[in-house]
């Protein structure tokens, strides 16, 4: 399995930068438009249709259609874990693909507060499709990942410093 991550500064407080990560405004917001993505449904662990909050055990069901091109593909996204200690300034929560174009996907998302800044730090463990040839050309899929996670930063900043 392969890893890309990737680490911002922004200039927010820690407690802003966590709630804006912590809805599914945050996520479209920071979705670069060529994706075209679509959120078709958002579940809670309870049950709950559009809950306020992303806690662990939400489900999202999503579709995109990059740059306009071939099939929407459809996937669940998964929050595995959610924890955060503000006290302590850091945070951080985990989501997974189900059904998706990558056989797998393990976003992890952190967040440290440093004094006035908060640290962005992604990290993503993913394979890419195609089996046996995808498992051996996953290290290049940082290719793709940086254009969407400099987009994505860079987004986060614009919107919240």
């Amino acid at each position: 399995m392969a890893t890309y991550r990737r680490r911002v500064r922004v200039a927010a407080p820690f407690d802003e930068v966590w709630e804006f990560h912590s809805d599914i405004g945050g996520l479209e917001a920071l979705t670069p438009g060529f994706m075209n993505l679509r959120v078709d449904r958002v579940v809670g662990p309870d049950g709950e249709e559009d809950p306020g909050v992303l806690a662990a055990g939400t489900a999202i069901e999503m579709s995109a259609r990059p740059f306009g091109v071939g099939p929407r593909q459809s996937w669940t996204s998964r929050i595995e874990e959610r924890e955060a200690d503000p006290d302590a300034g850091r945070a951080r929560f985990v989501d997974t693909m189900d059904g998706g174009p990558f056989p797998t996907w393990r976003h992890t998302h952190r967040f440290y507060e440093r004094g006035a800044e908060t640290v962005v730090d992604d990290e993503v463990r993913y394979e890419l499709p195609g089996g046996a040839l995808g498992r051996r050309a996953s290290p290049l899929g940082w290719v793709g990942f940086e254009p969407m996670f400099r987009f994505r930063h860079r987004k986060t900043r614009e919107l919240l410093e």
